[in-house]
C-alpha cells in the first residue's frame, strides 16, 4: 500500500487562490473574472467560499469599488502590497488567521 502523505494544515483550493490573486490585483471582482473567464458572481462567491475557509475577511466591499482587509493584504501591509508566500499562508492555517 502506497505511503500518502498528511498535511499538518489544508490548503484552500487554488482556483479560490487563483481569483484572489486576480481580484487582490484588480481590486475588482468585474475585472479579475474577466481575466480568469469567470462572472463576477462566480469570483464573488470563490472570494466568499476563502473567506470562510480562512475565517478572514479579504476584502472590504463598498459601494461600487473594493478594498483590501490588513488580512488580504498579507505580511508587510505597512510596507504596501507583499506577496502571500507559501510559508506564510502555511502559518496562518495551522495557526488561524488573526484579524
Amino acid at each position: 500500500m502506497p505511503h500518502v502523505s498528511r498535511r499538518a494544515y489544508e490548503v484552500p483550493p487554488l482556483e479560490l487562490l487563483v481569483a484572489f490573486e486576480a481580484a487582490a490585483r484588480h481590486l475588482s471582482f468585474t475585472r479579475a473574472g474577466d481575466e480568469i473567464a469567470l462572472t463576477q458572481s462566480a469570483v464573488s462567491r470563490q472570494i466568499q467560499q476563502l473567506e470562510a475557509a480562512l475565517g478572514v475577511l479579504l476584502f472590504e466591499r463598498r459601494h461600487r469599488s473594493l478594498a483590501l482587509t490588513e488580512a488580504g493584504i498579507g505580511p508587510g501591509a505597512a510596507d504596501g502590497l507583499q506577496p502571500i508566500t507559501p510559508e506564510w499562508l502555511a502559518t496562518r492555517l495551522r495557526t488561524g488567521i488573526q484579524q
